[in-house]
């Protein structure tokens, strides 16, 4: 019984670090956007810097997995407990990373004045902020409306992208001495996509969670 506890105790402690990484994550990830917006150099260097912890994060967790995975020899869903855990941090931190790539665009694009205004993007974001934040709650509370919700969302951030391409590429066009910055907010779009796209993956964790198999929640 002693073991059976600890077991659970060290599954508590599993799950409050994801929810750590994926709040580290979604803060990294508005502070991009900020730091974009204000073109904030300071900002995104502090983005960047502040990776290290997220990283650091995602070994503690695999570091943790690992270990109980080899001593507790876990079965049935407190494996699939285990196995999500390691899965759903490599999306987050892979998340934490697009947040880096978006600061490191800021950078680039430095203090030019901006070709175009950021609506899309912005809302492109917000979008899968809000995604990340509702996997991570449909992981903790293992919900499945929440977790299809998700999957859902994401159509809305691929018919934005589609917009954004589009309107930057009839841009450079036109602007050729502005190809710096329109190659990096084309970067910001992708990065926006993949971020969507993971926070899927999340969602489908939260279904093979519950229910034991795999769904493809992109079709």
């Amino acid at each position: 019984m002693v073991v059976r506890e600890k077991f659970h105790a060290d599954l508590k402690i599993l799950r409050e670090k994801l929810l750590e990484i994926g709040r580290l994550t979604e803060e990294a990830l508005a502070k991009a956007i900020e730091a974009l917006q204000t073109q904030n150099v300071d900002l995104a260097l502090e983005i960047i810097d502040g990776d290290t912890e997220i990283d650091q994060l995602e070994e503690e967790i695999n570091d943790l997995a690992i270990l109980l995975l080899a001593k507790q020899q876990p079965v049935a869903t407190d494996l699939r407990r285990v196995i999500v855990a390691i899965k759903i941090a490599s999306d987050v931190e892979r998340m934490a990373d697009f947040a880096v790539n978006i600061a490191k665009s800021a950078i680039r694009i430095g203090k030019e004045d901006l070709i175009k205004p950021l609506e899309h993007v912005k809302k492109m974001h917000a979008i899968s902020i809000e995604m990340l934040s509702l996997s991570l709650k449909a992981y903790h509370e293992e919900d499945l409306t929440l977790a299809k919700k998700v999957a859902e969302m994401d159509d809305e951030v691929d018919e934005l992208y589609g917009i954004t391409i589009k309107e930057l590429l009839n841009l450079a066009k036109e602007k050729q001495e502005a190809m710096n910055q329109i190659t990096q907010l084309l970067f910001i779009a992708r990065y926006l996509e993949r971020m969507a796209d993971h926070t899927t993956n999340v969602a489908e964790s939260v279904f093979y969670l519950v229910k034991g198999k795999r769904y493809d929640l992109n079709e």
